[in-house]
């Protein structure tokens, strides 16, 4: 598989060690960063892992920040991306089968080597189970974004929908 990987300057030692893992499982990798402990924001690494996914240059992404939270929220910001925290084994293969997830965000002051490993590895064998009701909800989500992408310049109207 090829894979994109990213994190900012709290992630990039637990990266580093995925990164060396997925290379040994026979993956292609390509990381974008951070390679020290010098301080990146998250979502300048987030736009470099989520604009690979989108063009097709990598089939999945994967992201590491402190906690995956800030990286998980930047990554559903690009249109296209469904990013999902990973930090239980069951979440890290169902956001692939149910929800069509194509970035797995992890938080390294949160899972160590081991668990970050096996969240990979079921987050990577896992496939989307093309089957309703998956296939309606996915659509729902590609709505959500058609609809906000027409508030660009525009006031949100946050009633409710009828």
């Amino acid at each position: 598989m090829r894979l994109v990987v990213g994190g900012d300057h709290a992630g990039y030692r637990l990266k580093a060690v995925i990164v060396d893992a997925l290379r040994e499982w026979g993956h292609a990798v390509e990381d974008v960063g951070a390679h020290g402990p010098a301080p990146v924001d998250f979502p300048d690494v987030a736009w470099d892992v989520c604009a690979a996914v989108r063009s097709g240059r990598a089939d999945r992404g994967l992201m590491v920040c402190g906690t995956g939270v800030g990286a998980c929220i930047a990554a559903n910001k690009v249109p296209g991306i469904r990013a999902a925290l990973g930090h239980d084994a069951h979440s890290a293969h169902q956001c692939v089968e149910h929800d069509d997830a194509n970035v797995l965000c992890l938080g390294a002051q949160i899972v160590g080597e081991w668990l970050a490993l096996d969240l990979l590895r079921g987050f990577l064998a896992a496939e989307f189970r093309a089957e309703e009701p998956f296939l309606q909800r996915l659509a729902k989500v590609a709505e959500l974004e058609r609809r906000a992408a027409t508030l660009v310049g525009a006031e949100f109207d946050a009633a409710p929908r009828s």
